[in-house]
């Protein structure tokens, strides 16, 4: 099959590589005298590096940095949000663009040729006609040519963009120096009255992107000449920070360009009959999503692999459609929602302010129905070392029923102070270095007590107050914020009272850390006790303590350590309909669902001895699939990042 590609942007090429592969005859046809590598840099996200990783086949390295953390602050310096992200790239345009011509046969590529028209026989396009004359015959036709795209509208006619709202200043800063203070991350700066935001991100040891936005209301003057850019940039920006004028001022503006915004809803179809549409040509969103160019590669290997599942056109760019909507759909909405987030700061808390990058859907298929009407309460605390010890089992149960467990986590306030403590022969910081051992002696988890002698937490408070705020983000990420909280009090003997820990098991628990300590002093204080009263009136002074709830009515509980058996028992007393889950196929499964494994836990879900355990840890080791972390007491494992 012939496949003529209109458009030699990343879209073009990328889907010519994967269909020459697949044996297809490929032309790119592309208006310019050579491939085009302007837009700077931009952000990529894990799932088209991916895409990306395949077409190379490894051949070549991708190039960019990787970005991990996110900070947004006001222009005082005043962090309104700062959190993980999902494993993003930020990639050079030119970089990228070289990377892919260098696995592609140039002879492929056809230069100087801006599309004309369509040749038609029957109803579908037998040849694309270009205005220099060029005519290229063929079986398939693709539109890759950009936002702008012709062949859209050729097909489908005049696109109705959205109005110009927001524009954008693009430039590169070069310097060791400045990319230095950036730490490695994708730091912004918002307005708190205006529509004006300055962002930068690093791609390279001495090379960072940085845009300008601005809603379009704030200039009137046109923007035509680099002097024209610098000027309004700095008077824009005056009040921003000093770091902020150091990366404008290090700019050579000649390099710089003005973006106007816009997108389109999203189409009703991206073909005609043997004529189709990737990438910016067939859907738009705003650039606040860093959506563009993972949205391009997705497309590419989407389209060549339906392609290659029928001969029938109709049917493989039907399915291709499908496939893409629902993400292309949300995208447009996020960058909607975005914008006029941006252009209304008066409208939105710091708290309801997003992240500027869009989460793929596919990431997000996980979601499960669990039923509401079984309740079971856990009274916890991040320092209470038999909630530690019953992971396996708790582990256990959630992953032989994860539809029909809904545990709610409540801090039962095990250490207010030391001052006049007496509770289960404990009474100094000493007594639970002991206390601690034996636990771990007795239930095989490991634990390291040295915290108690070296640098004793005061209470376990702040950390229970902490996790109530992470509750208020994320309930997911709550769970997993105590377990960081764990594995670093039993694991890593550090004092978890103390805030700049507790930011840091935040940060790796993917919360927003300036949103968690906004609101420990506040909302999560009051919670917490509202979590003692709770406690207090079930009488419950053991930790932890099992509640069992059905349709909101106590029916039982449990005390203390307990064997797997005794919790699921009790669970099917109340729900003898709970289906077990179907069994992990490969040791490497429990890491699906369990980020970090003890070796006792690793253990006790795949129900192996000590000698097979340590055989399918050391394979999974030797390949890759997985990872380990040397703490004072032992090894944590936990899943590769593919």
């Amino acid at each position: 099959m012939k496949i003529i590609i209109i458009g030699g942007g990343v879209a073009g090429l990328a889907f010519g590589i994967m269909m020459k592969k697949k044996g297809h005859q490929i032309i790119i046809n592309e208006k310019q005298k050579h491939i085009p590598t302007m837009g700077n840099a931009f952000m990529m996200h894990n799932d088209g590096l991916a895409v990306l990783k395949r077409i190379l086949d490894n051949k070549c390295a991708i190039p960019g940095s990787l970005i991990n953390t996110f900070i947004m602050k006001r222009p005082d310096e005043t962090e309104v949000k700062h959190t993980k992200m999902e494993a993003w790239q930020c990639v050079k345009r030119s970089d990228l663009i070289n990377v892919l011509l260098n696995v592609i046969d140039k002879k492929t590529i056809k230069y100087n040729r801006t599309f004309s028209h369509f040749i038609y026989k029957n109803g579908n396009a037998i040849a694309v006609v270009f205005e220099n004359g060029d005519i290229e015959f063929g079986d398939i036709f693709v539109g890759a040519d950009g936002c702008n795209s012709q062949v859209r509208q050729l097909i489908f006619g005049e696109t109705n963009f959205t109005a110009p709202e927001v524009q954008e200043i693009l430039g590169i800063v070069k310097g060791a120096d400045v990319i230095k203070k950036l730490n490695g991350v994708f730091t912004k700066y918002q307005h708190t009255e205006k529509g004006i935001s300055f962002g930068c991100i690093p791609f390279s040891d001495n090379e960072a992107i940085w845009f300008n936005q601005f809603d379009v209301s704030l200039t009137t003057k046109k923007l035509t000449t680099k002097k024209d850019l610098y000027e309004f940039t700095k008077n824009i920006l005056k009040g921003f920070p000093e770091i902020v004028h150091t990366i404008i001022d290090s700019t050579d503006f000649s390099g710089t360009y003005l973006w106007t915004t816009k997108d389109f809803d999203a189409l009703a179809s991206f073909h005609s009959k043997n004529i189709v549409l990737i990438g910016d040509a067939a859907h738009l969103a705003l650039p606040f999503t860093s959506s563009g160019t993972t949205n391009a590669l997705y497309d590419a290997e989407k389209l060549a692999n339906c392609l290659d599942e029928t001969n029938n056109l109709e049917v493989a760019f039907t399915n291709f459609y499908l496939s893409r909507i629902k993400s292309i759909k949300e995208h447009i909405t996020l960058g909607r929602k975005l914008k006029f987030n941006f252009l209304h700061p008066d409208l939105i808390t710091d708290d309801d302010l997003e992240i500027p990058l869009f989460k793929h859907s596919v990431i997000n298929n996980n979601s499960r129905k669990v039923d509401t009407k079984f309740e079971i309460l856990y009274f916890t605390d991040p320092i209470c070392s038999t909630c530690w010890s019953i992971q396996p089992q708790l582990r256990k149960l959630k992953m032989d029923y994860p539809n029909s467990l809904n545990i709610k986590y409540i801090m039962g306030g095990l250490l207010p102070s030391w001052k006049n403590f007496k509770r289960g022969g404990i009474e100094k910081p000493e007594d639970v270095f002991v206390h601690w051992e034996n636990v771990s002696r007795q239930s095989g988890m490991p634990i390291d007590g040295s915290i108690w002698i070296d640098e004793p937490p005061d209470s376990s408070f702040p950390p229970s107050i902490a996790f109530k705020a992470a509750q208020l983000q994320d309930i997911e990420k709550a769970v997993l914020f105590i377990r960081r909280m764990n594995e670093i009090v039993f694991l890593e003997s550090k004092n978890i009272a103390r805030v700049d820990i507790i930011k840091k098991a935040a940060y790796d628990s993917g919360l927003d850390v300036a949103r968690l300590l906004r609101d420990f002093d506040n909302k999560a204080f009051h919670l917490f006790y509202d979590d003692l009263d709770y406690a207090k009136s079930l009488e419950i002074d053991i930790l932890p303590t099992f509640v069992f709830k059905v349709s909101g009515e106590i029916k039982d509980y449990l005390y203390g350590a307990q064997t797997y058996e005794s919790f699921e028992e009790t669970m099917l007393k109340y729900q003898p309909k709970a289906l077990r889950s179907i069994p992990p196929k490969s040791p490497a499964d429990v890491f699906k669902q369990f980020p970090t494994l003890t070796k006792p836990e690793f253990k006790f879900l795949n129900n192996v001895d000590d000698d097979v355990a340590d055989k399918m840890i050391n394979n999974m080791l030797q390949v890759g699939i997985i990872k380990q972390l040397y703490t004072k007491a032992g090894f944590v494992f936990y899943a590769n990042a593919v």
